[in-house]
Parts: structure tokens; C-alpha cells; sequence
């Protein structure tokens, strides 16, 4: 899909229609978060707040790395008060295979903490090869992964609630 659209925010999104008492999780990663996370976070809050989600039903959480997301949205699942969790961050592929280990981590982590507390957690999560492809992912010609973040956390949530 990434490789036929450029732009995955401009997918148009299905009509969303959440409560305003949603309570949503947001984690961001401290690493990059100048240069890239903050981006990411941005477009996440923006889209949250279009959508109705207010903002003292966001609570944001920060993490040092993209390795602790898994541990931060453990902590807010356990909490038992978010009806989704947005987890945002970026991995940059260095001379040594660290970011495949930590990728997986990461996804194999948020997909257990999903299944196991029935809270979706949301993958924003960049993994990219250098820092030209994670600000085009940021914010530019490729979109905002944390706007993506955050559909696909509203999707779900919808979704969730349909059980």
C-alpha cells in the first residue's frame, strides 16, 4: 500500500464517530523527539482533538527510547482506564542489525499487550533506514505517522466497542 500511495494521511478515512469521554494513551519517545517524535505527537493530538477526543481525556506519557514503548503501554493498559493507547517513536537504522531486533520487540510487544488487555494499541512506530525517510514520514511528502497512529487507534476503538 505504502509503495502505490505516498501519502497515507490523505487516504480518505472512514466516518469516525467516537465518544468525547474516550479516554486515549499517548506515549512518545524521547529519542528523536526534537528532530522527529515531536512531529509524530503533534499529528497524533491534532487528529485526537478533530475527532472529539478532549483534551484532559489524553494523558501523555514519555519514554527514553522506542525499546521502552512496549513497558510504557504496559503501565497504561494496566491501568484499565484508556479505551485505546497511541504508541509513537522512531527507529533509524544504523551499521548494526539493533533496529531489527528492537522493531520486533516493539511490534511483538504492543500486539501482546492488545490481546491480553482488549485495548488496542496503536503501532506508530517509524522504522526507517536513515533520518530523510523518518521526516518524510513526520510530516512530509509521505504523511504523518502519528495521524495514522491515531486513526487507526479510533478505528479500533469504534470497533472494539461493537463487541
Amino acid at each position: 500500500m505504502a509503495s502505490t500511495i505516498k501519502n497515507l494521511s490523505d487516504v480518505p478515512e472512514k466516518a469516525l464517530v467516537v465518544s468525547s469521554g474516550s479516554k486515549v494513551a499517548v506515549l512518545v519517545s524521547d529519542y528523536y523527539f526534537k528532530e522527529i517524535n515531536q512531529f509524530l505527537l503533534s499529528g497524533c493530538l491534532k487528529t485526537l482533538a478533530e475527532y472529539g477526543i478532549k483534551e484532559k481525556n489524553i494523558k501523555q506519557y514519555h519514554v527514553p527510547g522506542a525499546f521502552e514503548l512496549t513497558a510504557g503501554a504496559l503501565l497504561a493498559a494496566r491501568q484499565k482506564k484508556f479505551d485505546a493507547i497511541i504508541c509513537l517513536g522512531c527507529v533509524i537504522k544504523g551499521e548494526t542489525e539493533h533496529d531489527s531486533y528492537i522493531n520486533h520487540a516493539v511490534a511483538q510487544g504492543l500486539t501482546n499487550i492488545t490481546i491480553q488487555f482488549e485495548v488496542p494499541v496503536a503501532f506508530g512506530l517509524l522504522t526507517t533506514a536513515n533520518e530523510r525517510q523518518a521526516k518524510e514520514r513526520a510530516g512530509g511528502k509521505h504523511g504523518n505517522k502519528g495521524k495514522e497512529a491515531a486513526l487507526a487507534a479510533l478505528q479500533m476503538m469504534m470497533l472494539w466497542n461493537q463487541k
